[in-house]
């Protein structure tokens, strides 16, 4: 057992307890968080010593594992470039622990993340939310699959319509190749169901759990039009939705409001490199939130790397986002988005044991850091005294 104790608790549900505690059971899960809890019999015990208490941070959209550090072509397992239409890739395969953003990312407080193909193709295949301690990503599994990953805009565009002369050239052609395939796995499913043995077809039978409502599409959209026209194809096909990077939201934050889609923006910090970035802006998630859309702040690391989460927001705190609401945004928010939060985002009995002690406030002080990082009632890292 684990006891936390004289901690500053933000437990993201309800409100903040000073001078609190937070006990952790051998089974790694929650057990209470209390004003005074006391000490059971050979608890291992940390004083905080005032400092403030979080649940672990959650980023909803990166590719850590699959895009690696410092390791040129070789760490590049993110993006399968020879065909536009790859549903049947598993982030799971191509995950490497051992890469040294995971050890750098409890370092600044991230204990989740949602991690996956990168925006190559139309659709690319699964994303895996996994704990960032381990060694072996089977053992890491928080759930798997959480998303079908598919692309709008630049990415496929460039990858397959400039050099290769060869669909999809267009954002009308990004958008008829992924209409396509959920046409033809809905004729997939009839035939399944009526008997008339169609014949095994392995990136169908990845598309099933989209089309039975299972599993989200996860869209890379940044410019307007693409994110409304997936919301479009989403309709069109009754399939549930997620808008990741959202860059133009404000633009159309009304319009995402009534729809109810979940916004995970960004990577909002360094240049606009692309043309679709153009909006690229801190004051994105303020002014979704204040639309009523429900907003995460992610990552895309290594676009920004995934130990600067709660840097990013505190700078769209900064920009407007109210401080309660930046602190939901890489917590509570995402957990709830992509359908983990029964395991992580709050300090609540009975999720995990994942709680983070900052040498500071992370979203006010950019030198905070984490400064005890607790993965399921363990200690994976501990700043020198």
């Amino acid at each position: 057992m684990l006891l936390i104790k004289n901690g500053y608790i933000k437990p993201m549900v309800g409100p903040d307890m000073e001078n609190s505690a937070v006990l952790i059971g051998d089974n790694g899960k929650i057990l209470r968080v209390a004003e005074t809890i006391e000490a059971p019999e050979g608890c291992q015990v940390i004083d905080a010593q005032g400092r403030l208490v979080t649940p672990g941070c959650v980023d909803a959209h990166c590719h850590i594992g699959l895009d690696n550090e410092a390791v040129g072509w070789e760490g590049k397992d993110y993006n399968e470039i020879v065909d536009p239409v790859t549903p049947q890739m598993r982030a799971i395969d191509s995950i490497y622990p051992q890469d040294e953003a995971f050890a750098l990312a409890l370092q600044g407080g991230v204990t989740t993340a949602c991690t996956g193909p990168g925006s190559a193709n139309v659709v690319g295949g699964t994303f895996v939310a996994i704990k960032l301690w381990g060694n072996r990503v089977d053992n890491m599994i928080v759930k798997d699959p959480i998303a079908m990953k598919c692309a709008f805009g630049e990415n496929p565009k460039r990858c397959y319509g400039q050099g290769a002369k060869k669909a999809p050239m267009t954002r009308m052609g990004v958008a008829a190749v992924l209409r396509e395939l959920l046409f033809k796995t809905q004729r997939y499913m009839q035939d399944k169901a009526q008997g008339k043995n169609p014949g095994f077809d392995m990136k169908l039978e990845a598309m099933i759990p989209v089309l039975e409502g299972k599993l989200p599409l996860k869209c890379h959209a940044h410019r307007a039009d693409d994110i409304l026209t997936s919301i479009r194809i989403a309709k069109e096909f009754g399939v549930k939705l997620t808008l990741d990077h959202c860059t133009d939201g404000a633009i159309i934050a009304d319009e995402l409001a009534k729809e109810g889609y979940p916004a995970f923006v960004g990577p909002s910090l360094g240049s606009k490199s692309k043309i679709e970035l153009a909006n690229k802006s801190f004051t994105t998630p303020g002014i979704l939130h204040e639309a009523g859309v429900k907003v995460s702040i992610i990552t895309d690391a290594p676009v920004i790397p995934l130990q600067y989460l709660p840097m990013c927001a505190g700078m769209a705190a900064d920009a407007g986002l109210p401080m309660e609401e930046a602190w939901r945004a890489i917590t509570i928010n995402p957990a709830v988005s992509v359908g983990i939060d029964h395991r992580v985002g709050s300090l609540e009995p009975g999720k995990d044991g994942d709680v983070v002690i900052w040498t500071a406030d992370p979203l006010t002080s950019v030198c905070a850091q984490a400064y005890t990082t607790i993965v399921d009632g363990k200690v994976v890292y501990q700043a020198k005294q």
